[in-house]
């Protein structure tokens, strides 16, 4: 379970299958916005199973500097996602 505004990196594992995470997010360290309900997990369900158990949506803010090298918009722009509990890990505050 994370808190609003702790740090998370997304995980950078590649897997088979329907993935809920945009690959370009993988690896990269944001700020939990809000914790946005609990839902079923639409990996799942992309296969006709149930998506059982339940999974922790959260929407978390992106640094775009920090996505996109060369990044040419004001160093202030974020982009926000929905990311599933299950691909977040925790960060320390110390590496920002």
């Amino acid at each position: 379970m994370f808190e609003t505004g702790s740090f998370v990196r997304v995980r950078p594992d590649i897997v088979p299958g329907h993935c809920r995470v945009p690959l370009y997010l993988k690896g990269h360290r944001g700020q939990v916005v809000n914790f946005a309900g609990t839902y079923r997990n639409p990996e799942l369900l992309a296969y006709h199973k149930p998506g059982l158990p339940a999974r922790r949506l959260y929407r978390v803010r992106f640094q775009q500097q920090a996505l996109w090298p060369g990044y040419g918009g004001a160093a202030n722009d974020t982009l926000e996602a929905d990311i599933y509990e299950h691909w977040l890990e925790h960060e320390s505050t110390e590496n920002q």
